[in-house]
């Protein structure tokens, strides 16, 4: 399912997004206090609407805070129809804006433009249920314990990942992860995934599926 995180000081204002946006089918987060904002929790929203005017901190300080955080875009909710301050906020990290005040209709068609192209590579985070990648640190937790890979286990579960639904050969992992020229080969891919699949089996997970006669997928 699709987060969605409203930051606004306004309370009636998050409550007409968190309803109009459930209806659509997203999970809503709501905060009213850009203080108590977790920012290690950034990584699993897949947009995030920030009001620009907030007491203590403004939109387009916390854009700047969390822009190289997070991957996903970025609406600004405003007052201002100052062009100069809208081209700051475009020009932090932001990636739209809606003035105030607006209607459901436009809220809901701006968040889903934004989400239907959002192609943007991912390099921070990713999460899929419990588990989270830390794409910098390549790590991967599950439930924020860390579970300990190889660089090949890792680069092949991140590859998975990222490409989550889709089915890849023996042959065409083989070549992502190791290139034209490596010296591994497909039985070195069997092993791997064998040793990936014991690994999250302490975690009672075991999201590589194996499409027979084909090859592996991430669930």
């Amino acid at each position: 399912m699709i987060e969605i995180l409203a930051v606004d000081d306004d309370r009636g204002i998050l409550e007409m997004i968190r309803k109009a946006l459930s209806r659509e089918g997203y999970l809503v987060t709501v905060l009213d206090d850009p203080m108590k904002l977790d920012i290690s929790s950034l990584g699993k929203y897949q947009l995030i609407l920030l009001d620009v005017m907030m007491p203590r901190t403004d939109g387009f300080s916390l854009c700047r805070e969390i822009r190289d955080l997070v991957d996903c875009p970025i609406i600004f909710l405003t007052a201002k129809t100052d062009e100069k301050a809208l081209m700051e906020g475009l020009g932090i990290g932001g990636d739209d804006y809606i003035t105030k005040p607006f209607g459901i209709g436009e809220l809901r068609a701006r968040v889903s433009a934004h989400i239907r192209r959002e192609k943007r590579e991912k390099r921070h985070f990713i999460y899929i249920g419990d588990v989270r990648f830390s794409m910098q640190e390549r790590k991967i937790y599950c439930k924020d314990t860390e579970i300990g890979f190889t660089k090949a286990e890792y680069d092949i579960c991140e590859f998975l990942a990222l490409n989550r639904g889709q089915v890849f050969s023996k042959e065409r992992i083989l070549e992502k992860i190791f290139g034209f020229d490596g010296e591994s080969s497909d039985s070195a891919i069997t092993e791997h995934v064998k040793n990936i699949r014991a690994k999250f089996q302490r975690f009672e997970m075991n999201p590589i599926e194996t499409v027979w006669g084909i090859g592996y997928r991430w669930k």
